[in-house]
């Protein structure tokens, strides 16, 4: 039951996310991995509105506090490099949706949406491309897990 709530709370975070809660998940579970990792799928999926709702709301008072500022200047110049030049083109939101899908760090649904924000991307069809993005990553961790912990 530990390691349920560790794997939702791991997925829900900023720097973790699916990346760090499948594999230890998989690797640290018992007979019931599979349902840790599909919960830390939703759990993941969920945090997605909160994201939206705190960039809407909150943002602009956060951005009164020195290092906040400082990492969110940090975090736009790099999303701007990763898919700046799709926004405008018929590409944007696949950009979106691999963005968030491979399994890389620094790429997952917080950058997502993160994206989707700056960019001003129409909230709805983001939404869509973010958890879809978010379950292709989950996805492509677990078997990544599975497959190299046959050789563990």
């Amino acid at each position: 039951m530990n390691l349920l709530i560790h794997s939702i709370l791991w997925s829900m975070s900023p720097l973790l996310e699916l990346r760090a809660s499948i594999p230890l998940s998989i690797i640290y579970g018992d007979s019931f991995w599979l349902a840790y990792v599909i919960l830390a799928m939703l759990a993941n999926i969920a945090v997605i509105p909160y994201i939206f709702y705190f960039l809407d709301n909150l943002h602009r008072s956060f951005m009164k506090i020195r290092i906040y500022h400082k990492l969110f200047e940090r975090s736009v110049n790099r999303i701007r490099n990763k898919i700046g030049h799709k926004i405008g083109t018929r590409g944007e939101f696949l950009a979106l949706y691999f963005l968030i899908a491979l399994p890389l760090p620094m790429t997952g649904v917080y950058t997502g949406a993160l994206a989707a924000w700056i960019f001003n991307l129409p909230r709805r069809k983001s939404l869509a491309y973010i958890i879809c993005g978010s379950i292709t990553a989950g996805i492509l961790i677990t078997l990544l897990t599975l497959f190299f912990d046959l050789f563990i």
